[in-house]
């Protein structure tokens, strides 16, 4: 019998329908068509498969897959005029209610401390936060450098961990911000008095230990709110990728676990002012949201993520985006884009079929890529593929 729950996911949907790119990395001008299907890029390395992903990015809030920095997005050769946006990405989505249509782009602006700005449009009015976006589309993604996610520092884990959480938590990604920047100013007024506080830094931060403190258990209990609902999540799958375990390793959270919201609050407080020199000796915070971790163990094997083979380290990563996606699906009605980057490396035959039928379960649009076009066998009736060449894209 079908679940129910999976049968209210395919009736709801997001799906981008028309896709136009300006002056965006290779590409001087694309305008792509699709329908709701999932949708193959095949082509050569370095044609601009991955760039037209990174581009489907910037219609969600932050710096795209890529992390980039805005200015450095323009196309090479790219005539550079005074005024109007150096690059931009519109679309038009699909729902049952209707369409409606995003587009970003990077405006020149003196004012700027870079010299220039994101602009976005929502249905052809400006908004001034990115946040906006959240409310009618999402987007998570996997890319190569992404394989390495277990093995390498815990920063990597954080954002993509903190990059699911705002999803859910609309006040997550300026809690991080805040948090950050009071990290850094701290940070900057111990570097600078090696010997003895002067008395007006140390009410200043004492203010900056205090905002430390209020925005890094917000986000602490805002991960752990996440993480027992993508628990929940994993347990609706239909058991083609192994389950993982999602642990939150970090004082904020172990200390969440025994204390209520604000005794935390006062306790990191007071752990910031007497580390206060302990922290200027090592020129960063010892304690906090920014050092916290997250640990994913492989359940059936009883064995964490790090000791993995690469292809289990694959499959446990996939696992978690689909849950993912589930997760949104439930909670919001409609499951997000997914953005897939070469993502059948290191998936044997099965595997593949499997990621192939969770993405139609789930009923989100798929926006895969890959250089074989035989490593799609069996899915290709079942999605819409393109051969990407020259900064062209054409239906096959």
């Amino acid at each position: 019998m079908a679940n129910p729950q999976e049968n209210a996911i395919q009736q709801q949907y997001r799906a981008l329908v028309k896709l136009s790119l300006s002056e965006f990395r290779c590409y001087q001008s694309l305008r792509l068509e699709t329908d709701k299907r999932p949708v193959v890029l095949i082509g050569c390395n370095g044609v601009g498969k991955t760039n037209l992903l990174e581009a489907i990015s910037f219609l969600a809030p932050g710096r795209g897959m890529r992390r980039a920095k805005l200015g450095e997005i323009t196309r090479s050769g790219c005539v550079v005029r005074e005024h109007g946006p150096r690059w931009a990405v519109a679309a038009t989505f699909e729902t049952p209610s209707g369409p409606f249509e995003v587009a970003t782009g990077y405006e020149v602006d003196p004012c700027a401390d870079a010299g220039g700005r994101r602009i976005v449009r929502l249905n052809g009015t400006d908004v001034r936060k990115q946040s906006s976006l959240d409310e009618v589309f999402s987007a998570i993604w996997i890319v190569p450098e992404m394989d390495r996610l277990f093995m390498d520092g815990a920063s990597a884990r954080r954002r993509f961990l903190d990059r699911m959480v705002c999803t859910f938590d609309a006040n997550h990604n300026a809690q991080l911000n805040n948090y950050e920047k009071a990290t850094r100013e701290r940070t900057r007024l111990l570097r600078e008095d090696n010997t003895k506080l002067k008395p007006s830094d140390s009410g200043w931060i004492d203010a900056l230990e205090q905002r430390m403190a209020e925005n890094g258990v917000a986000i602490a209990a805002a991960r752990k709110s996440y993480v027992k609902k993508l628990h929940a999540a994993f347990r609706l799958s239909a058991g083609s990728f192994p389950e993982a375990r999602v642990d939150l390793d970090g004082d904020l959270e172990l200390w969440l676990e025994e204390s209520s919201a604000l005794e935390v609050e006062d306790k990191f407080r007071g752990v910031l002012a007497a580390s206060r020199q302990l922290d200027r000796d090592a020129g960063r915070a010892l304690i906090g949201a920014h050092r916290s971790d997250i640990q994913v163990m492989h359940l059936l094997k009883k064995a964490q993520a790090a000791v993995c083979s690469t292809g289990e380290q694959k499959a446990l990563l996939i696992s978690i985006i689909l849950a993912h996606a589930r997760l949104v699906s439930l909670e919001r009605g409609w499951p997000p884009l997914l953005l897939l980057d070469d993502i059948v490396a290191h998936l044997d035959l099965d595997r593949r079929a499997a990621l192939f039928t969770e993405i139609c379960a789930i009923g989100a649009q798929s926006w895969m890529t890959g250089t074989d076009l035989n490593l799609f066998e069996g899915f290709l009736g079942q999605a819409q593929v393109f051969r990407i060449e020259a900064g062209k894209a054409q239906s096959i």
